[in-house]
């Protein structure tokens, strides 16, 4: 395997939008979709006089997330307002926490199921709460290159966790953000909409080099604009090269080029510089006057830590531990969510054999869902019922073909196994009709009887296809047992 002549660094800043029903300092609602500028009061859009009341569920969430992240939770957080002048930031402003967050020093623990790299800690920074600000809409289409502020998400609680430069690929971070993702779903705390905005992600990213025995750094470079997890991926893998590009062919500079912001082209595929990058003291920041510092006591962080739940990681090595799942499939059904893995313990429970449940529901469980647009709760077949569907699979009472079929039609009519095998004609053939049809097979061909007499029964595989076309209940597995009998009976 060839190695790269750098090491990659790549940092992640990750803004979400805690799941509450207002915003954070006020008593705007936060519904997406809402008509341009009717979810707003003087609060959020700063008028002056106005003072901000500190939303309390937004605290709460905040604070579990950041021990479902491992994070210390200090005893005291403040607020810090953190200055810039754009023009969809109203007060000028933003209400932010600068040294003393509401969560730091964490860490996420990664593993790739395909084995692309090295299970590895990702370590936490911090993990602080802000407002957020308003959105900036520009008319490109029309010609009059007009700009239009909407201040509807002006005040939304956001959550921003912030790792260490721990990610060494594109493919690391696109894992980590992935399992990030999960792990707030599995917490409720967010549902992580990036096309809504409920999640977005900057990226800080540079290179290591040897050069003459010493390390040199490339500057780092914090991209913006990524709307997809895999636009993180794509974006990250085109500024590496980049970076590396740049670092050659301008004489290896030691430094004398600034940090920059680059935005990310997803049409082009490639990142454009936007500006040099700011650093914290450009923002001037300051304690918030108008807001008193959250206490959290220790008796609080207990609670917290017993109300969290299975989170995924513990959940994926469970349903190895305890079903004999592979890393793989225990991932799929973990990704699904809390639900989807509730479905399958309960098949389990009900009489499905794991192994067989869970390629049932990533194949076609899943299928199905997708094609009725539709989650694992309102999906007609219950567990119960796939567990008897399941069970005469496993008893060879049907094979897995007519079983799908069963399936279908399960979902179409509400039926129970029995009922739809019944009214599909399906039933298993005794063991007179299962001989009577093979032997017509081999006497049929013959010269398929001399291939596996000489010891090719790969050729039997059109014997199990006839079989099926003359009865559709023929088990494929039986007739194969059944006609290799046969002929050994014959050459006996």
């Amino acid at each position: 395997m060839t190695h790269a002549p750098y090491r990659t660094l790549i940092g992640l800043e990750v803004h979400v939008q805690l799941k509450t029903q207002t915003k954070l300092f006020c008593r705007c609602v936060t519904t997406f979709g809402s008509p341009p500028n009717t979810q707003t009061c003087p609060v959020c859009i700063g008028m002056p006089g106005s003072l901000p009341k500190l939303n309390g569920r937004a605290i709460e969430l905040a604070r579990k997330t950041g021990v479902a992240l491992h994070c210390r939770i200090p005893r005291l957080t403040k607020w810090d307002r953190k200055n810039y002048f754009y023009p969809d930031l109203p007060k000028g402003y933003q209400i932010s926490q600068f040294d003393l967050p509401i969560a730091a020093d964490g860490y996420l623990d990664i593993e790739d199921p395909r084995a692309r790299f090295p299970s590895k800690r990702v370590r936490i920074i911090r993990a602080h709460l802000e407002e957020d600000a308003g959105k900036s809409m520009h008319d490109e289409v029309s010609g009059t290159a007009d700009s239009r502020i909407d201040l509807n998400r002006a005040g939304t609680p956001l959550l921003e966790i912030v790792s260490h430069p721990d990610l060494a690929s594109p493919l690391e971070a696109k894992t980590y953000l992935t399992e990030l993702k999960l792990l707030l779903q599995y917490l409720d705390v967010s549902d992580c909409n990036m096309q809504e905005g409920s999640l977005r992600v900057d990226a800080n990213v540079n290179l290591e080099l040897d050069v003459d025995g010493r390390t040199v750094a490339t500057p780092i470079v914090e991209v913006k604009n990524m709307n997809s997890f895999r636009a993180v991926e794509r974006a990250l893998a085109y500024e590496v090269e980049r970076q590396y590009a740049a670092w050659k062919r301008d004489g290896k500079r030691k430094g004398d080029v600034p940090k920059e912001t680059r935005g990310w082209d997803d049409q082009a595929e490639v990142t454009r510089s936007q500006r040099t990058k700011e650093e914290s003291s450009d923002y001037r920041y300051f304690p918030e006057p108008d807001l008193v510092p959250v206490i959290t006591d220790e008796a609080t962080v207990t609670a917290t830590q017993a109300s969290l739940g299975e989170l995924p990681a513990d959940l994926r090595k469970r349903l190895q531990s305890q079903y004999g799942l592979d890393r793989s499939d225990s991932d799929v059904l973990v990704n699904q969510g809390p639900r989807f893995v509730a479905y399958f313990e309960e098949t389990v429970r009900q009489g499905g054999v794991a192994s067989r449940t869970s390629n049932w529901l990533q194949q076609d469980i899943l299928r199905l869902l997708r094609e009725r647009e539709e989650s694992i709760e309102r999906f007609p077949v219950r567990p119960n019922r796939l567990a008897e569907l399941l069970q005469a699979v496993e008893e060879r009472k049907i094979d897995t073909t007519r079983a799908r079929d069963v399936l279908q039609r399960m979902v179409e009519q509400g039926e129970s196994p029995s009922e739809a095998m019944k009214q599909l004609g399906v039933r298993a053939l005794d063991t007179g009709e299962l001989e009577s049809l093979c032997r017509r097979l081999l006497d049929d061909h013959p010269r398929i009887v001399q291939d596996v007499q000489a010891g090719k029964t790969k050729a039997l595989g059109a014997l199990i296809g006839q079989a099926r076309k003359i009865d559709p209940n023929a088990n494929p597995q039986q007739v194969r047992e059944t006609c290799l009998r046969l002929i050994e009976q014959a050459a006996d």
